[in-house]
């Protein structure tokens, strides 16, 4: 019998994470790396929203799960829902009116950077969430950048992906995301933030997340942050098929500090800093 001789088979490639780190997409989009690359102009349609690009660069992005700019604006007094409606009236579209406020003076452009960054890193965060449908490029539909910001690709893929990885350490199961929410069957609640308070008491087994940061005037993932964690305390649950609504929250709807829960007395120094840190 002669022995056979066997030659080892080639190593699979690996995937070097501090060239991909680097590159900043991670495997978010190839689509929009490569877009990113050759610098294209236009719209990058995804299932859940489009990122609107100029030479590249991300400078507009909009999602039916995220707010926005006129909610991020108008739900919280920097601007009243009047203004912003003449302001559209008088822009001709949507695409313009933040210039049309800067000009008019009803809005600085510092607060209107604010916002619009808030809005396209909330609304990409949806929008580069796993799809079922692949994306699709028009080409030279371009999003007027002026008077604010572009965001470089690779920028927005980082963020995308610490913020995924954010709330799965807050909690693995994405459920509460998008399910209607309730409250747990529970008497004792751990101590909760304010920003948290309110959000549990806008949870009445209709409103989902992005329900809730709709009528609260923030960014839908800050309310996710919120969620997720009010979730791993055991304070919220997820209303089940054939689960009526909690009609004993309804209050909610014509009170926003309906069902809060009175302050934790005894709040250290450190927690009051953690909840400024939050509240950012």
């Amino acid at each position: 019998m002669s022995a056979v001789r066997t030659t080892e088979p080639p190593r699979l490639p690996v995937r070097d994470k501090a060239a991909a780190s680097d590159r900043g997409w991670g495997g978010v989009s190839p689509m929009l790396t490569r877009l990113a690359a050759e610098r294209a102009t236009g719209v990058l349609v995804r299932e859940r929203g489009s990122l609107y690009l100029a030479e590249g660069l991300v400078v507009h992005a909009e999602s039916a799960s995220a707010p926005g700019l006129d909610v991020l604006l108008t739900a919280r007094g920097t601007l009243s829902p009047e203004a912003w409606q003449q302001a559209l009236a008088e822009a001709g579209d949507r695409y313009h009116v933040g210039r049309r406020l800067v000009d008019s003076g009803q809005l600085a452009v510092g607060a209107l950077e604010l916002c619009h960054l808030a809005a396209v890193y909330d609304a990409a965060y949806f929008t580069l969430g796993p799809s079922s449908a692949p994306g699709r490029f028009r080409y030279g539909s371009a999003h007027e950048p002026s008077p604010v910001h572009p965001v470089p690709v690779a920028d927005l893929e980082r963020e995308t992906l610490r913020r995924r990885d954010l709330l799965h350490r807050l909690w693995p199961d994405p459920g509460p995301d998008e399910a209607p929410l309730t409250r747990a069957e529970r008497t004792e609640v751990p101590a909760l933030t304010r920003r948290q308070r309110s959000v549990l008491a806008l949870v009445d087994g209709v409103r989902t997340a992005t329900d809730i940061a709709r009528a609260l005037g923030r960014p839908a993932f800050h309310t996710l942050v919120d969620v997720r964690r009010l979730t791993a305390a055991g304070a919220v649950g997820i209303r089940r098929p054939g689960q009526a609504p909690e009609s004993a929250h309804s209050d909610a709807d014509e009170d926003p500090a309906a069902g809060q829960l009175p302050p934790d007395p005894h709040v250290t120094l450190l927690k009051r800093l953690r909840d400024a840190l939050e509240a950012l």
